[in-house]
């Protein structure tokens, strides 16, 4: 496994392919479920909201096991292991004669597609700490090029066929396994792994590594209400239909322009902004915007400006990538699996609680019942939290490594860890924001 350029991107292919392919099932699930249950709308609404929670709780429970088997056996088998198994589900799905046995795959694809956390930890391994933030953007572009292409396949592909766009997802999906069998090497050296234990698997215990240090706390507060905050697109397509009388077509193309700002933000911008104003201020400054692009959107009386609002949201996708790096300098190499697995941990709780949060605060504010009528709520909702995240922010201490790239190409470290990038102290101003 000498070839370790090939590490960064089977790691962005990865995350883009599981993202297509998890967007590919998004618009097909619905209707396969109707075909199971009668055409039932009622009851294919209850199952298509059980099988959501279920795939979120699956990966709450897995995410920090998955991290820590990574920390133990390396990042490699536990990445092609997942890989596989979530190629294999889809075929399990695409075969699926009853709603029993699909239900069964949403099970397995949860588990399955639990790989991000030990995604960011081979991040984290290959790449010096101060050009992390910017490695990180580019897991959010893949994010956001999945997020982008895969609906759109989903939709063409699965049009009259439900069940051909999960054999396109297991196509994808396999096919990455075998590139990543094929060339990608090992991340973590052996004297870095560390024994793995159920008090840091177990998702509780997990949690308890982000008590380690109080800024640690602080960050992932801070990350929780922003994963939270992130489920308002849970009524996005809602406010459209209420708001401007929007159909399939215009949700869709509302979703793509999503999809290619996320790319472009965090795969373009990130790392620059990072080097121009710190890990720090750049984490405030993205929750800023994505506060301000609530606003604008739980202000729009208009498709126009509702439109409008995305840029302004997707800036906020800058602090991810730069909570998480300020994250993974609070911990030591032998325990960035079981910090992106507590991380996983956080995001998945905010995917069971936030849909439900802002569809039940949607319902609320459009129910003529009430004296007041306010549509956009729920992005007024997420708008305080991102706030309230961002002041929280301001107090989180400065990292301590400086970056040294604008365009940041993340440096791979060679078998014995040295890398090619240098650590610099920050200077004693930047150590005083």
């Amino acid at each position: 496994m000498k070839n370790r350029q090939a590490a960064i991107p089977f790691i962005f292919v990865t995350v883009m392919l599981d993202m297509v392919a998890l967007g590919l099932i998004a618009p097909v699930l619905p209707n396969l479920i109707l075909n199971f249950v009668n055409n039932d709308m009622t009851r294919t609404a209850i199952w298509n909201g059980i099988f959501l929670t279920v795939f979120a709780a699956m990966q709450f429970f897995f995410s920090p096991v998955i991290g820590v088997l990574s920390d133990r056996f390396g990042r490699r088998p536990v990445l092609l292991l997942s890989t596989l198994g979530l190629g294999l589900d889809y075929v399990v799905m695409a075969l699926a004669p009853t709603l029993g046995w699909l239900f069964v795959g949403r099970l397995i694809s949860g588990i399955t597609s639990s790989t991000v956390p030990t995604a960011f930890a081979y991040i984290a391994d290959v790449t010096p700490k101060e050009k992390r933030a910017a490695a990180f953007g580019l897991i959010g572009a893949a994010f956001g090029i999945g997020f982008t292409l895969g609906p759109v396949v989903g939709g063409i592909v699965g049009n009259s066929n439900p069940r051909m766009a999960f054999w396109v997802a297991a196509a994808c999906s396999l096919s990455n396994w075998l590139y990543g069998f094929l060339f990608v090497p090992e991340s973590l050296n052996p004297e870095h792994r560390k024994a793995f234990t159920w008090g840091r698997a177990n998702p509780v215990g997990s949690l308890v590594l982000l008590r380690s240090h109080p800024d640690l706390w602080k960050l992932a507060t801070i990350q929780f209400l922003a994963y939270v905050s992130h489920e308002t697109f849970a009524i996005w397509a809602l406010f459209a239909i209420y708001s401007f009388g929007w159909g399939p077509r215009s949700i869709g193309e509302s979703l793509f322009v999503v999809g290619v700002c996320t790319a472009v933000i965090s795969g373009g911008l990130t790392g620059r902004i990072v080097k121009w104003l710190g890990e720090k201020r750049t984490l405030y400054i993205g929750q800023f915007f994505g506060a301000l692009g609530m606003i604008i959107a739980g202000l729009a009386r208009t498709g126009a400006v509702y439109i409008a609002s995305i840029p302004v949201i997707s800036m906020w996708n800058i602090s991810f990538p730069a909570a998480q790096g300020i994250m993974t300098h609070h911990v030591s190499e032998r325990e960035q699996g079981e910090l992106q697995g507590a991380i996983s941990s956080l995001r998945s709780i905010a995917f069971v609680i936030g849909p439900f949060l802002f569809s039940w605060t949607f319902k609320w504010s459009i129910d003529p019942r009430h004296a007041i009528n306010v549509p956009g709520a729920g992005y007024f909702l997420a708008a305080a939290l991102l706030f309230t995240a961002a002041v929280m922010a301001t107090r989180v201490e400065q990292p301590r490594f400086a970056v040294q790239s604008a365009t940041d190409v993340p440096d791979v470290v060679s078998p014995e860890g040295v890398t090619s990038g240098t650590v610099a102290p920050m200077l004693d101003s930047q150590e005083k924001i």
